[in-house]
């Protein structure tokens, strides 16, 4: 138990195991007291097929909620055991059917007094325990479905790394890395453009000196993302230019960059952005989406891969 209490909750899984390991042990121990010939981990396809009809392993899965492998490892033991038979389907031969041989429907009835005997003895540990582990179990599988473990931990994840992300404005030691982001973006859908060129080679001139911003994400003192506003008038900006670096994808910097820009775009007194992109791009067309930018038909642009325009008024 030393490591568990070392380790902490993040053993949760091993230490659940652990407990289930206990339990199927010492369950199969009970079996042995009643003198009943069946193994713990048959007990869920038995009670399923307990009815008399006969099932497929898809159906025993999905009510029981285990794998269908699991499930068809088990019924071959059962059937080994002459506890449970399998039969080809009558409508589909290539489906067997499962059900309980006559063997198979003595035991569970020889064992219902066992599990009344085990029902008694699980109640009182119940009401022995301080908290109810029967009705964590149920609760625990249902946050479970309704997200994952994996995804709780993605979440984690991102928002840790996303502490260590800074986003800074622009200046010239950055040029080569805001070409590079954009550049290796652009030729792994498309191809660049003559007006890609002029911006990424030449930002000073094509959008600071107009009255517009570049902002750099960086992780850990390094650039991994950026994005522009490009003034078009007094009361509008385009948002452009935006690309993050695939190792740091997964972080939520397009979303932190989205939002800088949004608010530097208030801070200067606009009331509108707009947006050209590809909807091909899905990832991003959710994040704008997310930042709440909605479709319009806008002017004609520029680029020839633009099939989409956006825009979010504030």
């Amino acid at each position: 138990m030393n490591i568990y209490n070392t380790v902490g909750k993040m053993a949760i899984g091993s230490r659940l195991r652990r407990l289930s390991e206990l339990m199927m042990d010492q369950a199969g121990e009970i079996y042995a007291l009643y003198g009943i010939e069946l193994q713990a981990k048959w007990f869920p396809v038995v009670y399923a097929l307990s009815g008399g009809a006969e099932k497929s392993i898809t159906q025993i899965a999905q009510e029981i909620g285990h794998s269908h492998p699991s499930v068809s490892t088990i019924v071959k033991e059962m059937v080994k055991q002459k506890i449970a038979k399998e039969s080809p389907g009558k409508d589909d031969a290539r489906k067997n059917f499962v059900k309980l041989t006559a063997k198979g429907l003595a035991i569970k009835e020889s064992a219902k007094i066992q599990f009344e005997d085990v029902n008694s003895a699980v109640e009182n540990m119940l009401g022995e325990s301080q908290y109810n582990l029967w009705k964590a179990i149920e609760e625990w599988e249902f946050l479970l479905g309704q997200k994952s473990m994996l995804k709780r931990v993605e979440e984690e994840k991102k928002l840790r790394e996303s502490k260590a992300v800074e986003i800074v404005p622009y200046n010239e030691s950055y040029q080569q890395a805001f070409k590079k982001l954009n550049q290796d973006w652009i030729t792994t859908y498309f191809k660049m453009e003559e007006a890609d060129f002029k911006s990424l080679d030449h930002p000073k001139e094509y959008i600071l000196d107009k009255g517009g911003f570049i902002f750099i994400a960086l992780y850990q003192g390094n650039p991994i993302g950026t994005c522009s506003l490009i003034k078009m008038d007094n009361n509008t900006f385009e948002l452009a230019k935006m690309a993050v670096s695939d190792e740091a994808k997964g972080k939520g910097i397009g979303f932190m960059l989205g939002n800088a820009l949004i608010q530097k775009a208030k801070e200067e007194g606009a009331n509108r952005l707009y947006l050209e992109s590809n909807t091909i791009l899905k990832p991003a067309i959710n994040l704008y989406h997310k930042l709440g930018f909605k479709k319009i038909t806008g002017i004609p642009s520029p680029y020839e891969r633009c099939n989409i325009q956006m825009e979010l008024s504030f």
